[in-house]
């Protein structure tokens, strides 16, 4: 048996490893505090659903993207976020616990959402006749690799906290180095496609990558909400699951270019994330008064 072919086994279990870290720092009272904050679930899932789609088209009409390139780059923008915003809002000071209940409930709303806005842009831009099933498979994804390695953190945290405490840094330093190595894999693995279709569809890949970080942060912040929230909602929403889009061009509809924009998205978020967390991390905190 060959390292590739056990590599994606290999991520999936640092994945889970990486969310018992992330369980590690949180508790009960942290989700309770969500409800609290009504207003800005409600947002990030308008942005999700509606904003981010409709910007998308705008996207592709201004720049006038190819047909095939504009349904994958539609399909990327229905997916929801991916398991990387919560190691991201975990590194830059976000609040881990909306993004894990973010990630639990965009997931189990893009069942209908993605299928619904694939199936529009495919009528629209293709005019193929294919349509996308409901992804009910998703929801068994989100629950193995997100929601139960990050309860078994909560409940080791709650047995044993000075144990939690001194694993803080170590698991910091453990997602940082999954994240590289998920950028040096996708860089990789997608070189060549990303090499031949990169001026086609790449500046509206970048585009929308920034637009979609730009949007999840700076509307929750002109809207009131504090920083640690609003770099959630910035990471959730910039952050998608593109994972999930390639494997529905390619194992669903059956056609690689589908996948491209989706392929450069997943190379493209690892140096744009980091730099948008740099940026959040270097604007000021408003204090009480809001100054």
């Amino acid at each position: 048996m060959s390292f590739i072919s056990i590599l994606p086994t290999l991520l999936f279990v640092a994945l889970g490893l990486v969310m018992f870290g992330l369980g590690l720092s949180l508790t009960v009272a942290d989700f309770r505090r969500l409800l609290q904050h009504p207003r800005a679930v409600v947002l990030a899932l308008v942005l999700q659903a509606l904003v981010l789609p409709a910007a998308c088209y705008g996207l592709i009409v201004l720049l006038g993207v190819p047909p095939l390139y504009a349904v994958g780059l539609m399909l990327l923008a229905a997916s929801p976020g991916g398991v990387s915003a919560n190691l991201f809002s975990h590194l830059f000071g976000g609040n881990v616990a909306m993004n894990i209940s973010l990630t639990a409930i965009n997931t189990l709303l893009s069942i209908v959402s993605l299928p619904l806005i694939t199936n529009w842009a495919i009528a629209t831009f293709a005019k193929t006749g294919q349509v996308v099933p409901l992804q009910f498979g998703k929801v068994l994804e989100v629950i193995v690799i997100v929601l139960i390695p990050v309860v078994v953190g909560m409940w080791v945290h709650r047995r044993a906290p000075a144990f939690s405490a001194r694993m803080e840094k170590p698991m910091k330093i453990f997602s940082a180095v999954v994240l590289a190595a998920f950028a040096l894999i996708a860089i990789a693995k997608e070189w060549a496609a990303l090499s031949a279709s990169f001026a086609d569809i790449g500046p509206a890949v970048l585009l929308f990558n920034a637009l979609s970080l730009c949007a999840g942060y700076f509307l929750p912040r002109a809207l009131g909400m504090d920083k640690s929230m609003a770099t959630a909602i910035g990471f959730e929403i910039g952050i998608h699951n593109s994972t999930l889009a390639i494997f529905i061009a390619l194992s669903v509809l059956n056609n690689f270019q589908l996948a491209l924009p989706a392929a450069i998205y997943s190379v493209s978020m690892y140096i744009m994330a980091p730099l948008f967390g740099m940026l959040v991390l270097r604007r000021p905190r408003r204090n009480a008064t809001g100054s």
